[in-house]
């Protein structure tokens, strides 16, 4: 029987890649390389179909270690991450046009970013913080006030304000149906400016160690911290929190987008059916072939067998709740999703508006030029994705947006 994955092996540990069928560029193989060279990477790197090119680390990556962390291999979205909730609303309750449920999602949660020119006021950010989001901030609070203390770099950062909002890029909020005409609600976001200054402040950190302990890397990104150092332990609490920030993030975000569809919709509904909130830019501890070991996921999901995932598509394609079937090969893991086939820089130049418009025909989202970095020719497709894993999970739910925000 063929293997489901492709293997390359030049220096140090193996790379398994289920990348079968699916684009995987020379740049994003070189950088899993200068991964798999590094001494303390555990059997192999597992890679995922929506692999490709990352910062230092290489997004679609599960990377094993014992003995140390490499910052980079989480990036600087620590926590970034997927929420999705089944309600009990089906299509035909939805307004032929959904334009002012869009207009109420936007409204609900601040999203985007503004220039930050002197004076003016970020729109992606709370300017009066709500008492929901001040509430979700007390669970965060005496933890962050124990950050700041050790590294003064996290104080002028955007962190309670940022709490509860979308953000931008590849971040969204979609209203979706499954193949039953259930109205599902989705969303992607992470731990917003704090955890980006976390992540860049420790892989600044590490790199500083390298240089103090005349370590010759690959890539000056890959810097890692040894277990028991300082940074090490002050990384590992660091990053925790942000993954706990990124995870009530989502959830404040979800409750006003609920309240949101209530009140435009003038319908009562219940929400809880069925829920998953899952990170895909985190750390685990996790034992794998008989060792303890620090797993980083770089846009890849834990699918743990019986363990649900969410793997979305794009703005205009399918998106998937998935079961993981706890394939010990991948490190139990999957995709986060589609995974980038083009820069947002190629993007804008390679796809028109006309294009755009097209190919999110029949969605409620942005249509302009500002979005085309995010169109779904941008991505792999990702039914070519789900073929490549279908050992690593099986699809319980399709989900089809009819509405997407993007900041």
């Amino acid at each position: 029987m063929k293997q489901p994955y492709e293997v390359i092996h030049e220096k140090g540990v193996p790379i398994k890649a289920w990348t079968r069928g699916v684009p995987f560029e020379d740049e994003a193989k070189q950088q899993l390389k200068n991964i798999a060279a590094l001494p303390f990477v555990h059997k192999w790197v597992a890679v995922m179909p929506d692999v490709h090119l990352g910062k230092g680390a290489t997004i679609g990556s599960v990377v094993p270690t014992i003995g140390a962390v490499i910052p980079a291999a989480v990036g600087v979205d620590i926590g970034c991450g997927m929420m999705a909730v089944k309600t009990s609303l089906k299509a035909h309750q939805l307004p032929d046009n959904l334009f002012a449920m869009r207009s109420a999602i936007e409204k609900a949660v601040p999203h985007g970013r503004s220039a930050q020119l002197r004076g003016n006021r970020d729109k992606g950010a709370w300017h009066s913080v709500p008492e929901d989001v001040a509430t979700a901030w007390a669970v965060l609070s005496a933890q962050f006030d124990v950050l700041k203390e050790k590294h003064r770099e996290l104080k002028n950062t955007n962190n309670l304000n940022h709490l509860g909002t979308l953000g931008t890029g590849n971040h969204f909020i979609e209203i979706c149906l499954d193949e039953q005409d259930a109205v599902w609600v989705m969303l992607h976001c992470g731990s917003r400016g704090v955890g980006n200054r976390i992540g860049t402040h420790f892989i600044e950190l590490a790199k500083k160690d390298m240089e103090k302990w005349h370590i010759q890397l690959p890539d000056k990104d890959l810097a890692y911290l040894p277990e028991g150092t300082d940074h090490f332990n002050d990384y590992v609490e660091a990053v925790e929190w942000a993954q706990q920030f990124a995870r009530i993030n989502r959830e404040v975000m979800m409750a006003r987008v609920l309240a949101a569809l209530r009140q435009t919709l003038g319908l009562a509904f219940e929400a809880h059916l069925e829920a998953v909130n899952c990170h895909h830019n985190y750390i685990s501890r996790e034992h794998h072939y008989g060792e303890n070991v620090i797993v980083t996921r770089k846009g890849a999901v834990r699918a743990r067998e019986g363990e649900l995932g969410i793997i979305p598509g794009s703005m205009g394609a399918r998106s998937f709740i998935v079961r993981g079937l706890g394939n010990a090969e991948s490190f139990c893991s999957c995709s986060h999703g589609a995974g980038r086939i083009m820069s947002r820089t190629q993007a804008k130049k390679l796809v028109s508006l006309a294009d755009h418009v097209e190919a999110t025909k029949g969605v409620e989202c942005r249509k302009d030029a500002d979005v085309i970095d995010e169109t779904p020719a941008a991505y792999k497709p990702i039914d070519q994705v789900m073929e490549a894993q279908k050992d690593l999970v099986e699809i319980v739910y399709t989900l089809k947006q009819v509405v997407c925000v993007k900041g």
